[in-house]
């Protein structure tokens, strides 16, 4: 609560600790040296606790490749996760709406992914193998989370905002390259923080598949969102840049903030020979909460631009499978998703991460650029 000691103690005279692009930049120090600082002794707790990996593939050729990987801890997205709520509670406004509620996203979906991760290593159901979760199981608490939080934000949004905002109104609709959006009724506006939260948690999940892939992708989105979310929280902003304009929500800066630095503290020891994998624990918890930043500052079309990779690998999967039942067995990619067909081709797994990264960074750009040109 280090801001709102700050606060206290300059009897709230205007410091450079008030801005939040400031808190937001302390917060990308803070969550990085907090998993610095941590991650040695997560790692040790994980080995001491047999927290170990045995990728197992579908794909015999893959099972080769990622042979080394063996017993490697996972469940490191624990790590990420208390970089995040640390440098939120220290930087952030506590008892900020969208505050409380992304910490909310964080600890559900954290939650969740490290039940999925559990069950997966404790082999505790079914008489063993790596089922973890059902899928429908995940579904099922997924689109319960983007429920509540789409109810909760849009009541939030017609109490306090009502339709009287300068660019839109607070249930608005952004449309990359258009300068006129869409307004959502409650149903619409539901279906969509469904559909956000729920695929990009399972995209960023699917992406997790090679050392530092998922990790340096989110640490670029975040980086994003971090910026969008300063320009939805000010009026000038918002006005020059023709986005609505949500108050308070710059506070999710901050967040973004630690994400940001917490994704980079992590690569530290995920960086290729992986000491420690993410899981199921960092990719859901972190892929959910990107997709709670949109639906709060309305740029939820933007998504696909910003998480392109994570789009790509998505899709990598659906159209493998359809393929797959419509051809009666062929197959589209070697493997999906789309980053294990690149190493089936001979791509070594650093030269696949480094150029996801650089397309990553292409997406960014766009995406930043977009919000320009309507």
């Amino acid at each position: 609560m280090l801001y709102h000691f700050l606060d206290w103690f300059f009897s709230g005279q205007s410091y450079a600790y008030q801005n939040v692009m400031f808190r937001g930049a302390m917060a990308v120090l803070t969550g990085f040296f907090i998993c610095f600082a941590i991650g040695p002794v997560v790692i040790r707790t994980l080995r001491r606790l047999k927290i170990g990996d045995n990728p197992e593939f579908y794909n015999e050729d893959v099972n080769k490749l990622m042979a080394m990987k063996g017993q490697t801890p996972t469940m490191g997205g624990v790590i990420i996760l208390i970089g995040i709520f640390g440098g939120t509670l220290l930087w952030a406004k506590l008892g900020n709406f969208y505050v409380d509620m992304g910490l909310f996203c964080l600890f559900w979906l954290g939650l969740l992914g490290m039940t999925d991760d559990y069950l997966k290593l404790t082999s505790s159901r079914r008489g063993g193998g790596r089922d973890g979760l059902k899928s429908w199981e995940k579904l099922v608490f997924q689109i319960g989370l983007g429920l509540i939080l789409g109810y909760y934000i849009f009541e939030h949004g017609r109490t306090n905002f009502g339709s009287t905002d300068i660019i839109g109104p607070f249930n608005h609709l952004t449309l990359p390259f258009f300068k006129q959006g869409l307004t959502l009724p409650f149903w619409a506006f539901a279906v969509i923080a469904v559909l956000v939260i729920t695929g990009t948690s399972n995209a960023v999940n699917l992406t997790d598949g090679m050392d530092g892939l998922a990790g340096g992708c989110m640490t670029l989105v975040g980086f994003v969102f971090m910026v969008l979310s300063c320009v939805a929280g000010d009026l000038k902003w918002a006005e020059y840049l023709l986005v609505p304009y949500i108050e308070n929500a710059d506070e999710l800066a901050v967040m973004c903030g630690a994400l940001v630095g917490s994704c980079m503290g992590f690569l530290w020891y995920n960086a290729h020979p992986a000491e420690v994998f993410m899981g199921d624990t960092g990719s859901l918890a972190m892929g959910g909460f990107i997709g709670f930043v949109t639906i709060v500052i309305r740029q939820e079309l933007i998504l696909f631009i910003v998480g392109g990779i994570f789009v790509i690998e998505a899709m990598s999967v659906i159209l493998q499978v359809g393929y797959f039942k419509m051809t009666g067995g062929k197959r589209l990619f070697r493997m999906s998703p789309i980053h294990h067909h690149f190493h089936l081709k001979g791509w070594p797994e650093t030269k696949v991460v480094i150029r996801f990264w650089l397309l990553a960074m292409i997406f960014a750009v766009l995406a930043i650029i977009s919000i320009k040109l309507r």
